[in-house]
């Protein structure tokens, strides 16, 4: 059978959202689906190398001044960065993530070496729109 896919427009780049988006992916894996990521305006910024893992240079989306607590609470529950778990989904399934290239480029990151490892190619929206037509599963955070 062939696997169920699943569709992520991934539009934020604040910590609590990507890690919760790296839950979801977490949980994708482990259900052997096949995932496309398509990372759309504030995300990109969060994918460019010099933002990547660094939690600093991220905000939070809702009540910022809880960004503090948020991850103090990640640390001590030992939970991953939203970075490993897009690394550790990668390794297990088939996870492919894309950069809309205008949102890239909104934030100075025109070719695919201005990004963190995880970004496999850059597109255009179009491609974000046909993958979400084709998934089992579509979701936009």
């Amino acid at each position: 059978m062939e696997p169920k896919k699943m569709c992520l427009g991934l539009f934020t780049g604040s910590v609590d959202k990507l890690t919760a988006a790296g839950v979801i992916l977490s949980g994708a894996a482990a259900l052997d689906m096949k995932v496309d990521i398509y990372v759309l305006l504030q995300g990109a910024r969060a994918f460019k190398k010099e933002v990547g893992d660094n939690a600093d240079a991220l905000a939070m989306a809702e009540n910022p001044d809880l960004k503090d607590e948020f991850m103090e609470s990640l640390r001590n529950l030992n939970v991953k960065t939203w970075v490993e778990f897009f690394r550790e989904a990668k390794e297990i399934t088939d996870v492919k993530v894309h950069i809309c290239g205008l949102a890239g480029k909104i934030w100075g990151g025109e070719n695919l070496d201005d990004f963190i490892d995880l970004a496999d190619d850059i597109c255009g929206i179009g491609a974000y729109l046909s993958s979400s037509e084709e998934a089992d599963i579509n979701l936009f955070i």
